[in-house]
């Protein structure tokens, strides 16, 4: 009897022992990468591209802003403090901010109403009620809208991949359907390219529809749900799955050039709702980990990482060699773009989900609190603040800021 209390002593003080590795293994895979200034890092960004008679008309075509998804308008000579000239009274919660052509906004509610409003005046040209959930931006090109749309409700729905979805081509004038394409139920902004317009959806799948047709042109599996939107930087789309992986494809063809993972920590990996942000020669986004990553573009070797005290749902901006989220920890930050070094972090009146904006040097970010806050994006220092908003803030224009409220747009000009 004693033997064998002996042996099954020793057997735990084995087991503890590996267990007491293992956790510290996991804890080393999961510390914070520091980078590197001179490794896959270029410091000085491409040139915009030259203004056309199509980015005076659109001057905010898609979730993001551009292609890459760095969320930097310039040029607009928009600062705070600022006074409102209109709003708009959605429906029910405006989750995603709009898209801007053609003198109008275009944004969806989550009860599936899609809108076209004028930007001078907040009224409404046109709505279209879907009668699906929604949670995207949409996108605008050469005269055409195209929006993603979820299942029908209830909007919380489990699985994924016994519902549809939709994407839908409106004409942007009075809102007549080109076509519409289903896919599973898609919470992904679409983003126009090449042709091409991409898109996401919770059956994992990433697809590549003919612009003009909606004809499914190819289509690329990862291991999971795909929730954010995919970023676009020369040849090359990015985009993160719930699966813990960030893909990299052939904008062209759908072909995977390389996939990265999210550091492995107790409880497996993160996941990836953040939509990626290309600039600099690396893909920066968030995690469920409560991490921001860095990989490089070309490579996709993981470049740097540092934690936050929560989840990283936010897609990041990217303005001058800063990359500024939030967190759930309450807290807005800016990280060195080349080494992840903490910048500078604001303490905010609550959790931080959406994505946030920069207009002219200041950033533009809100709190499921319902408060929106403006903070200089070189210092972080305050410079103003609304009483609404939740999510993703603010897009704008060369004439005015458009604030988006939980429910309602606010059409806003500087004092």
């Amino acid at each position: 009897m004693k033997w064998a209390l002996l042996i099954l002593g020793v057997l735990v003080l084995l087991a503890a022992g590996v267990l007491g590795g293992f956790v510290l293994y996991r804890e080393h895979q999961a510390r914070d990468v520091k980078g590197s200034s001179t490794v896959e890092f270029t410091p000085v960004p491409p040139p915009r591209p030259r203004p056309t008679p199509e980015t005076a008309k659109v001057p905010w075509p898609t979730y993001g802003l551009v292609p890459e998804r760095t969320r930097d308008a310039v040029g607009a000579g928009l600062r705070p403090p600022f006074r409102k000239l209109w709003t708009y009274h959605a429906s029910s919660l405006v989750e995603f901010p709009p898209a801007i052509g053609y003198g109008r906004l275009y944004f969806a509610t989550n009860a599936g109403d899609f809108a076209a409003i004028n930007t001078r005046t907040g009224k409404q040209a046109w709505r279209f009620r879907s009668h699906r959930c929604v949670a995207a931006s949409p996108a605008i090109h050469d005269l055409v809208v195209f929006a993603a749309f979820m299942n029908r409700p209830p909007c919380n729905a489990a699985g994924g991949h016994g519902l549809d979805g939709e994407v839908i081509a409106f004409a942007a004038g009075f809102g007549k359907i080109r076509w519409r394409t289903r896919i599973g139920p898609t919470e992904s902004s679409p983003l126009v390219a090449n042709g091409l317009v991409y898109v996401g959806d919770w059956r994992g799948k990433v697809y590549a529809l003919d612009e003009g047709t909606g004809r499914i042109r190819w289509r690329f599996a990862t291991g999971g749900k795909v929730k954010g939107a995919v970023a676009l930087a020369g040849r090359r789309l990015y985009v993160g799955s719930y699966d813990g992986h960030l893909y990299c494809l052939d904008a062209r063809t759908g072909r995977r050039i390389w996939r990265a993972s999210s550091q492995p920590r107790l409880g497996g990996h993160g996941r990836f709702y953040s939509t990626p942000a290309a600039a600099y020669g690396r893909v920066y986004v968030g995690s469920t980990d409560g991490k921001l990553y860095s990989f490089g573009a070309t490579s996709g070797k993981l470049r740097w990482s540092h934690h936050t005290g929560g989840y990283v749902y936010a897609s990041p901006a990217v303005w001058k060699r800063l990359v500024l989220v939030g967190s759930y920890d309450h807290r807005f930050y800016a990280f060195d773009a080349a080494t992840g070094e903490t910048r500078w972090t604001f303490r905010a009146n609550g959790p931080i989900s959406g994505s946030a904006t920069v207009v002219d040097g200041v950033v533009y970010f809100a709190t499921l609190r319902r408060r929106t806050y403006a903070l200089a994006a070189r210092s972080g220092k305050l410079l103003w603040t609304f009483p609404d908003g939740k999510y993703t803030p603010a897009v704008a224009d060369r004439r005015r800021l458009y604030l988006v409220g939980y429910g309602q747009i606010y059409g806003m000009q500087p004092r």
